[in-house]
């Protein structure tokens, strides 16, 4: 429903109040756009003030009048109990960094570009958009019918957390799009904190501390307070955090109708979001070519420390739409496009004392301690130093003045010292022969870098993440169970193997500090839900060291059954497609030993297990050698059992349409891949055609 429809039959008197409404509304809607948008206000900040104090009070007198697009919905609702989880109509997909962030790395993207297209050097050189590359956090925002209704985290790609109400109180974010905006459009773009804003969020903070307030603290830097903001229950917490929002693309979009002309280029569509009302970075360019790209990259190298927002770096894409969809994808990441780093920036600190961190798998890490220092973009007060070659290589010791680097989102390091401030009697680093949260022998493996802690499951450092690991959502996906459960359960020593998990009773968890009954009840039900996998997820969930989740896939393709993949010698382990010698030590070694033996058969005695099918290696694989694209929805079965079914027969499923693609299998709203597919000529099947071709010995290879 329109605000216009809402307001078309005014009752009780009402419809003087109803049409002032929505005059100020507009009036105010119009003047957010012009600051926010074009950065031209033309009215001063006080009688914009008076004209949304009448629109409050009005919609206070009358409480029918408040509509879902009012500036005043901006203030923040009330606090919620936990985020929605929100499925992605269109994947938000990562993008590739290029790691030369010299003009060589804009050079190696062009050139790949070209070959990929199979331009001859002859050829007119290919035209790109340039954008920032925000250090932010990655946005979708649903409009239906002009008006946001939804918005959500990137979170894994596929799925996000609704923090619609938290986005509302963004400014430069229209409540209710300007112009002939289509009925549907997911707007993807960054959330992120200006500098300035940052600077004075934590002078509130420090005054906050400073007057004896419990709970406040200020904050790192202004991604992680944006971040923070954004993950607030509470928006009216959020409303008093200054975050904004650039728009850089679109997901999902619903055509208005017969005669709409869909965009050519990335900065057409660009243009038309800020038509919109969204507001799109002024530094976005289009160029021609390599030189086009270098000049972006070192103009926006010159001007990032005097830009009001931190970047890490620029993004480079192709700006014909066509040319990307003919482009497509490799694994989870667009063809035609490309993040450009900057060098690493550098600073000076002191070291003030070199700790000894266990990971996860038992690798013993020595960390230097610093005093905190301003460097790329973010307050370091922790750098690595890999392992004790490396601490030793660079001699780093307590006390020592280092210069740190960090480049993105890269963990900090040290690159080197400066000898000559260094304090007598400094000790030379070596690591401990112990782990230094349990005690056990720490040892050194031949040809290996690392210590490593032999501990085990026994080793409480271990022990945390190992669960973690488990019940993270790409494993088991055990709902409720995040790292302060698993803290309090571990360190109160209620859990000591990954079996003990599904032995926990209702009665030791309320026992635990700040646990409710229905908060205990939330985490016993998400681990009976778990209890019902898959076999790749049991198998990533296991943490077996350089067991990765498509690792994980390929064993279970293979072996069929968790019985195969543990009897498994190396040479077997060697047949599974990408599992060299390193990996195939590693599950072989894992396997056996005894107590992960126990863990497993302790896990599918508390009632764990998945669907199980042995795989006869012998049997002939009909589609061997071809490739196969899935697109849409299909009427009985899921995607992700789609694909085991055609890998199964030997298929590659690719995310993208070529040539060389055998078949389309396309299910209810297939989009563009559906598209491409009929103009090559390529044979498209529904469910019922794929079921047919997969019982077929001998397939046609199609038209």
């Amino acid at each position: 429903m329109s605000t216009q429809d809402m307001f078309a039959e005014p009752e009780n008197g009402q419809d003087g109040a109803a049409q002032r409404a929505i005059e100020l509304r507009d009036e105010l809607n119009h003047h957010a756009y012009l600051y926010y948008t074009l950065d031209a206000p033309v009215l001063p900040d006080a009688e914009y003030d008076k004209l949304f104090q009448e629109l409050v009070a009005l919609e206070k007198a009358n409480p029918a009048l408040r509509s879902a697009d009012s500036p005043t919905q901006r203030v923040g609702a009330k606090a919620l109990d936990g985020f929605e989880t929100v499925r992605h109509a269109v994947p938000m997909l990562s993008i590739r960094t290029e790691t030369d962030t010299e003009p060589s790395g804009a050079e190696n993207f062009d050139t790949r570009i070209r070959r990929e297209l199979e331009l001859a050097p002859e050829q007119p050189e290919l035209e790109y958009v340039c954008e920032l590359k925000f250090d932010g956090l990655a946005m979708s925002l649903r409009y239906e019918d002009g008006v946001l209704v939804q918005a959500a985290t990137r979170g894994d790609g596929e799925v996000g957390e609704d923090v619609t109400e938290n986005i509302r109180t963004i400014g430069q974010i229209p409540l209710r799009l300007k112009g002939d905006a289509p009925p549907v459009l997911e707007v993807r773009g960054e959330v992120y904190m200006r500098r300035d804003d940052f600077e004075s969020l934590n002078e509130r903070q420090r005054a906050r501390i400073a007057a004896g307030e419990k709970g406040e603290k200020t904050f790192v830097n202004p991604r992680n307070a944006a971040a923070g903001a954004v993950r607030q229950l509470d928006s009216a917490i959020a409303a008093q955090r200054p975050l904004s929002f650039f728009a850089y693309g679109v997901g999902d979009v619903t055509a208005p109708g017969e005669g709409w002309q869909p965009f050519e280029t990335h900065y057409e569509l660009l243009m038309r979001l800020r038509e919109w009302g969204l507001p799109v970075a002024k530094e976005t360019a289009v160029v021609k070519g390599a030189r086009g790209l270098i000049d972006f990259h070192q103009s926006i190298g010159a001007q990032r420390d005097d830009l009001p927002f931190d970047i890490d770096g620029v993004v480079y894409k192709v700006n014909s739409l066509s040319l990307q969809r003919r482009l497509g994808f490799v694994t989870r990441e667009p063809r035609w496009a490309v993040a450009h780093k900057y060098p690493a920036q550098e600073q000076l600190t002191t070291v003030e004392a070199i700790d000894v961190q266990v990971g996860r798998t038992g690798k013993l890490t020595p960390v230097a301690k610093l005093a905190p220092v301003f460097v790329g973009g973010v307050t370091v007060t922790n750098a690595t130093l890999h392992n004790e070659d490396e601490a030793r290589r660079k001699d780093v010791r307590v006390g020592d003045t280092v210069v740190v680097r960090r480049a993105g989102d890269v963990i900090p390091e040290v690159v080197s010292t400066l000898p000559e401030k260094r304090q007598p009697g400094a000790e030379v680093f070596s690591m401990p022969r112990h782990c230094p949260i349990c005690g056990s022998d720490a040892v050194r493996e031949e040809g290996e870098a690392d210590f490593r802690c032999t501990g085990g499951l026994f080793c409480p450092a271990q022990r945390k993440q190992s669960i973690l690991h488990f019940a993270q959502r790409r494993a088991m996906d055990v709902e409720g169970l995040g790292d302060k459960l698993v803290e309090q359960l571990v360190d109160a020593g209620v859990v000591k193997t990954l079996a003990d998990l599904y032995r926990l009773g209702l009665s030791s968890l309320v026992a635990l500090e700040r646990m409710a009954e229905k908060s205990a009840q939330n985490v016993l039900d998400g681990l009976e839900k778990s209890k019902s996998t898959t076999l790749p997820r049991f198998l990533f969930g296991l943490g077996i060291r350089h067991v990765g989740e498509a690792t994980a896939k390929d064993l279970a393709r293979h072996f069929g059954t968790l019985d195969a993949v543990m009897q498994a010698d190396e040479e077997a382990l060697l047949a599974v497609a990408d599992v060299g010698p390193v990996v195939a030590a590693s599950v072989h070694t894992f396997f056996a030993q005894a107590h992960n033996r126990e863990v497993v058969e302790q896990l599918v005695a508390c009632g764990v297990h998945w669907p199980e099918e042995a795989v006869d290696h012998d049997a002939p694989k009909p589609l061997a050698g071809l490739t196969v694209v899935l697109t849409g929805t299909l009427p009985t079965m899921g995607r992700d059992e789609a694909k085991a079914m055609l890998e199964a027969a030997g298929a590659k499923v690719s995310g993208s349409v070529s040539k060389k693609t055998a078949y389309v299998v396309a299910g209810a709203e297939a989009g563009s891949k559906l598209d491409k597919a009929q103009a090559l000529g390529i044979t498209v099947l529904d469910e019922e055609g794929m079921k047919a071709l997969l019982a077929t010995s001998s397939p046609p290879m199609g038209e």
